[in-house]
């Protein structure tokens, strides 16, 4: 069985590194948009045996917890990789054979993106996994078994899971995929992303009705401006 394990935080601690140029308000809607497109892409996805949310956000516990969805939930969170790890141990206890972890801050996923990576061929031990945008973190990780090897989460962590994965004689695939790479943790991110097509998204539709995007589309260079 291959399932999908998605790690939730309070979302109003969400997007610290974001603090300079959006207000507390904003930060909790842009993550609150950002989950509402992951949660859609999710919906979609039919290659998923099973869909774990570890967390202790009453309302993601409301919006999830439905169908095929299953709620581990945490008395307190300590890290991200604290509570993928313990979530991860949870999964291979009730047969889950490959655990794909996901972040929420993925604006532009589809559902395919999820099903390419569910489907990909890789007897234990492996590890599929896809970059960040500028290579350093990990943005997607499929781990067979769930429990192959510690999670290492922000920067540095795809080199260390590249690593992990070697000490644990595991097959890699590395996948690129610039939909999953593009996640939103800073104002760089936030500006690479205005570059994209939103049409059809949460994220855009904030980003327009919010005044975000006109705010950073005035200062953006006119090279950048004319790519979208």
């Amino acid at each position: 069985m291959r399932a999908l394990l998605l790690p939730v935080k309070d979302l109003h601690n969400a997007k610290k590194r974001l603090m300079g140029v959006l207000t507390p308000e904003e930060r909790f809607a842009l993550a609150g948009a950002m989950l509402a497109d992951t949660v859609r892409a999710v919906r979609g996805a039919r290659s998923v045996d099973k869909i774990f949310v570890v967390t202790n956000y009453e309302p993601v516990m409301q919006l999830v917890e439905q169908g095929r969805w299953e709620i581990l939930r945490e008395e307190q969170q300590i890290s991200e990789s604290d509570s993928v790890d313990a979530a991860s141990r949870i999964c291979e206890r009730v047969g889950v054979s490959g655990l794909l972890r996901l972040p929420l801050d993925l604006p532009l996923i589809q559902s395919s993106d999820i099903d390419e990576l569910l489907t990909v061929e890789c007897p234990a031990p492996a590890l599929v996994i896809v970059p960040s945008r500028d290579g350093a973190g990990t943005n997607a990780m499929l781990r067979t078994p769930p429990t192959l090897f510690p999670s290492h989460f922000g920067s540095g962590s795809f080199a260390k899971h590249l690593a992990e994965a070697e000490r644990a004689h595991a097959r890699v695939i590395v996948r690129r995929n610039p939909r999953l790479e593009m996640d939103v943790d800073d104002e760089a991110d936030l500006r690479a992303l205005l570059e994209h097509d939103l049409s059809g998204t949460e994220t855009g539709r904030w980003l327009r009705a919010s005044g975000v995007e006109a705010k950073f589309l005035s200062n953006m260079p006119a090279g950048a401006m004319s790519a979208r």
